[in-house]
């Protein structure tokens, strides 16, 4: 009998001993924590640097991050997925960010999003204003036939507010269409409108494509005008749009940029984004694209006009830079 009770309790402790092992196989093989990261279109910027990204943290951090990086329709929508949980991080333009966050322009009354915090600034993406020969000056454009991109999106914000420093109305000062960029890259071409916003990290695809048949200006912001919009709305930085972007250009083209920012929810844990703020920072000169190299703490907390995640605010305090 004694022996049998023994037996049994042998049994016991070995069931247990091989749940435990089993739970714990679970959080060692898979321990690291399983990440959802929204980006873009398969074609675009966002999908690729965040794949490159998502690949080398995978690899160099495997016990801490698993990144499963998603295809979206890009920034509002990667907005609306963090705040649904439908996605741990994301990466978005900055001004888009702000937008949810304060629940103005696109997402005009709704309730304000503060359901996620900011990580990182990535790379500027350019606001540049493509227009015909004749045109040398944003002040220029009253009265005239203006693309600012598709309706609601981003560039089309970008548009009204860089058009109303210059005393413009977007609605009644010029004749406006709504075109995607290569669309209107089209249309300028063709004659059909005289210039056209453009939002997107340079040189630009359809931009580049236009100049080898067409000759244009990219018209230049001034200091005070760019000092006014970054003083308003805190989400844009100033841009330098070099003269070997497009093989039309003469001179350099001072501009402002959004910034394709990254951020995440407030739900994912302080460890955990401070593993990926590290690893994009210091991982930077691994990542096979080209965008990572504007990867820079000065960069990083450039154009951010909402709160940090605690993970990323202890990355940026180890290397000095207060974001709190």
């Amino acid at each position: 009998m004694r022996g049998f009770k023994r037996a049994l309790s042998l049994l016991f402790v070995l069931l247990m001993t091989i749940s435990v092992v089993a739970c714990g196989g679970s959080s060692s093989n898979s321990g690291s924590k399983k990440i959802t990261l929204a980006s873009g279109g398969t074609s675009g910027t966002y999908y690729g640097f965040s794949g490159v990204i998502a690949q080398r943290l995978n690899e160099t951090l495997s016990d801490k991050l698993k990144i499963n990086v998603v295809s979206t329709g890009a920034s509002k929508v990667n907005v609306q997925m963090v705040d649904d949980g439908d996605a741990d991080i994301a990466i978005l333009q900055n001004d888009v960010m702000s937008y949810a966050y304060n629940a103005t322009d696109m997402f005009e009354g709704s309730e304000p999003i503060t359901s996620f915090s900011a990580i990182a600034s990535c790379y500027p993406e350019s606001i540049q204003i493509v227009a015909n020969k004749s045109i040398t000056n944003i002040s220029d454009l009253r009265g005239k036939r203006v693309s600012v991109g598709d309706a609601g999106s981003g560039t089309e914000f970008n548009a009204k507010q860089i058009l109303e420093v210059y005393g413009i109305d977007m609605e009644s000062d010029i004749t406006k269409s709504n075109q995607s960029f290569a669309d209107s890259c089209d249309a300028l071409k063709n004659g059909t409108i005289d210039a056209a916003f453009v939002t997107a990290g340079h040189p630009t695809v359809a931009v580049t494509e236009l100049a080898s048949n067409y000759d244009f200006n990219i018209l230049p912001l001034d200091t005070n005008h760019i000092n006014s919009l970054i003083e308003k709305y805190g989400f844009y930085a100033p841009v330098t749009i070099e003269k070997d972007s497009y093989s039309v250009l003469n001179d350099d083209v001072q501009s402002v940029a959004v910034m394709a920012t990254f951020i995440a929810s407030n739900k994912l844990d302080e460890d955990t984004v401070y593993a990926f703020t590290k690893g994009l920072f210091e991982e930077k000169s691994n990542f096979e694209h080209q965008k990572a190299a504007l990867l820079n703490l000065e960069t990083g907390v450039s154009g951010i006009a909402i709160p940090f995640h605690k993970g990323a605010a202890k990355y940026y305090s180890e290397n000095g830079i207060s974001v709190e």
